[in-house]
């Protein structure tokens, strides 16, 4: 089992660099990190992630730093360590760009980026950023369609509902061939997952990022993208499923072999630090506890 670790604020407090290489040192396997580009001061919809009987979303939603420009702070000082997105808001961010910064980092790291992407849940934010968020993952899709172009193309070009990219080079070229592996996230909500989100991953993705919560729910989960990978002549067996924990979830040995029954080989693990002393404690804790 692989285990990673995800630091929901990787500020100066809790420095990309100092966890990556202490968690590397102690077996973890990688480190992921999430995005807000911004977050605007009024909004209509509640953080999903809220904590039940919370009045207010917490303050981490903007206060987090660019998730790429943290990752290879973390990527310059490990050799092995997984570096993960969870998750990056595509549909924010300008797509040519984007892809020479996640080619570019893969490039730097030698193949270790795991690209998990999302569409966004905050309306206000994302358009201010320029997403049609009424349709974010058709944006996204298309977002995505660019970038593997930029990735995998001598000369790239593009002509969609969002972009009309005449013939450009877009260089360096990633590491990991044919990119770096694009990861879909999905939170079960009102009982069950929503409607079109496997034949996403299956459609133009590379592996699922879950938060369940339970083995069952994941379970479901994978029966139903591999019967629709299988109705879409793709094997299902190429799909990469990484276990995103919430709050204290899967700390335990016991934990991960109920993951393992089910055909998990990697999970991560939400930190709880805010800052490198109490990180260091609860790293070295957990790892006691799985390693």
């Amino acid at each position: 089992m692989k285990t990673g670790i995800f630091s929901i604020l990787p500020d100066k407090a809790s420095d990309p660099a100092i966890v990556a290489k202490r968690a590397e040192g102690l077996g973890f396997a990688s480190y992921f990190v999430p995005d807000h580009p911004i977050l605007p001061v009024d909004y209509s919809v509640a953080y999903p992630g809220r904590a039940p009987g919370a009045d207010s979303d917490p303050d981490y939603l903007w206060k987090m730093p660019d998730p790429l420009v943290s990752l290879a702070r973390a990527g310059a000082v490990t050799e092995n360590l997984l570096l993960g997105t969870g998750v990056l808001l595509v549909p924010e961010r300008n797509p040519l760009h984007l892809a020479k910064e996640v080619a570019s980092l893969d490039h730097y790291t030698d193949g270790r980026l795991l690209f998990g992407i999302g569409a966004g849940w905050n309306k206000e934010e994302a358009e201010i950023l320029g997403c049609d968020f009424p349709h974010r993952w058709t944006h996204t899709k298309e977002c995505v369609q660019v970038m593997k172009s930029c990735w995998t193309e001598e000369e790239s070009s593009y002509s969609g509902k969002y972009f009309d990219v005449p013939p450009v080079k877009c260089f360096p070229k990633p590491a990991r061939k044919p990119h770096p592996p694009i990861l879909l996230p999905s939170i079960m909500m009102g009982g069950e997952w929503a409607k079109r989100v496997f034949h996403r991953i299956v459609e133009y993705g590379d592996g699922w990022l879950p938060v369940v919560k339970s083995v069952d729910q994941l379970v479901d989960g994978m029966n139903q993208i591999a019967s629709i990978a299988k109705e879409k002549g793709r094997d299902p067996d190429e799909f990469e499923v990484i276990v995103l924990g919430a709050p204290g979830q899967w700390t335990t040995k016991s934990s991960h072999r109920e993951l393992e029954k089910v055909g998990i080989n990697h999970v991560v693990l939400w930190l709880q630090g805010s800052n490198l002393e109490e990180i260091d404690k609860e790293l070295v804790s957990l790892s006691e506890e799985l390693f």
